[in-house]
């Protein structure tokens, strides 16, 4: 059964997810319990692991962005230690709960790419890249007035924001390379030390001042807090505004903290020490973003209408999103950088690189069958921005248990905090 039940350091897909949990729930059926929580649009079931029997609640949310399998594969390692160490659960007095994977239908579409450690392709990577339009990303709730009703797996993880008002929702992320960092909705005390200890032992560097979450108040390195003053919506770094799943359940005092482990570490974004130029840091970022988005938008116009398969549409739609709100994201960090850290500079720089890889790879594979002239081209832009990602930014490869161990290790130290 220990054969079974090892660590395996690949992501799991939608299926494997739901393989493994009845594996371990087989091994450990007094401690973990399965249950789907809802359902996706497409109708594939939300899965929900739960460990033990304790009053207080904890909320894992896994699989939030199709992009990020890491969160699957670290909701499934915190799920086989809590079944070979229940003892940890009844010294927290805890129910544990974990959302194995809130979009499984972007997950179908992403899932392709298995890293082959120690050396996986950043190239391959993007091979399979997806990430949904921000509107079809459900830790996003509609903003008022925009008419739109929430995603069914919105609603199922509301549902259980309040039915199980729990002490803290942890919501998994990954990115595909940049640092790690965390953005939590109140302070804990002693957990931005304990988080910059834990990335420290598993040599991940942290991302000294993160790009995302304008709104948020920055404690660096690598922590992002919310303004106790702060409303209900949250405005996304490309302009995007809704309310958020990270913010609805404060009403019953959750703590929530987001964890962000990167697949690539880029050193750079960990530098500390003041900019020497900002205004011509944020200039080189924002020249850099606008000269290639206009060059995909050039090679995507030639492209006739209705030449998507109806299947890759929604590869073709957030590659078009992105397109159209790069120049409103390079004209806001215009108008708003002017200091900060070489770090936070370094890691404008990597944004302004990830946004067209993302717009270059989905555009590839929604145009692959039909499109193929068009389509090689954007490979070969893709080949080239990675090689030449490789050579300004010096991304090294982050195993899959050091990505995981972040966000376990991460989830179990704040646990840990609010119990006592």
């Amino acid at each position: 059964m220990r054969t079974s039940l090892s660590r395996r350091a690949l992501y799991p897909g939608v299926g494997e997810l739901e393989r493994r949990a009845r594996t371990l729930v087989a091994f450990a059926p007094g401690v973990l319990r399965l249950r789907a929580a809802g359902q996706s649009r497409a109708g594939r079931p939300l899965w929900l692991l739960s460990a033990g029997q304790g009053e207080r609640q904890f909320l894992t949310v896994a699989g939030a962005h199709a992009n990020e399998p890491v969160g699957g594969a670290s909701a499934l390692r915190l799920a086989r230690l809590l079944a070979h160490r229940p003892e940890l659960l009844r010294g927290l007095d805890c129910t544990w709960h974990l959302l194995l994977c809130l979009d499984p239908d972007g997950a179908r579409l992403a899932h392709g790419w298995q890293p082959e450690e120690p050396a996986p392709s950043l190239e391959e990577c993007h091979r399979h890249f997806y990430r949904p339009e921000f509107a079809c990303q459900p830790e996003s709730l509609p903003a008022p007035g925009t008419g739109r009703e929430p995603l069914p797996e919105s609603a199922t993880l509301v549902r259980l924001l309040d039915e199980l008002r729990p002490a803290a929702q942890f919501t998994l992320h990954g990115i595909e390379f940049g640092g790690a960092f965390t953005m939590q909705t109140r302070e804990v005390p002693g957990a931005a030390r304990a988080f910059r200890e834990i990335a420290a032992r598993l040599r991940i560097p942290l991302d000294d001042h993160p790009c995302d979450g304008p709104d948020w108040r920055p404690d660096p390195p690598g922590v992002l807090r919310l303004p106790p003053a702060s409303g209900g919506s949250e405005r996304d770094p490309s302009g995007f505004v809704a309310e958020s799943t990270w913010l609805h359940p404060r009403c019953h005092g959750t703590l929530t903290a987001l964890v962000e482990a990167p697949a690539w570490a880029v050193p750079g974004v960990s530098d500390s020490r003041p900019a020497p130029d900002p205004e011509r840091a944020v200039g080189r970022a924002c020249d850099l973003l606008l000269a290639r988005t206009r060059e995909l938008a050039a090679l995507l116009e030639r492209v006739p209408a209705g030449a998507v398969p109806h299947d890759l549409l929604p590869l073709h739609t957030a590659a078009g999103e992105l397109l159209r709100v790069a120049p409103s994201l390079a004209a806001g960090w215009a108008e708003e950088e002017h200091a900060g850290s070489r770090g936070h500079f370094a890691t404008l720089g990597v944004a302004a690189r990830r946004i067209p890889l993302r717009v270059a790879a989905m555009a590839r594979r929604a145009l692959a069958r039909t499109e193929p002239v068009t389509a090689d081209a954007l490979a070969d832009l893709v080949r080239e921005w990675c090689r030449e990602l490789d050579k300004a930014c010096e991304p090294r490869w982050i195993p899959v248990s050091a990505q995981t161990g972040l966000h376990v290790r991460t989830m179990l130290d704040l646990a840990a905090r609010l119990c006592t």
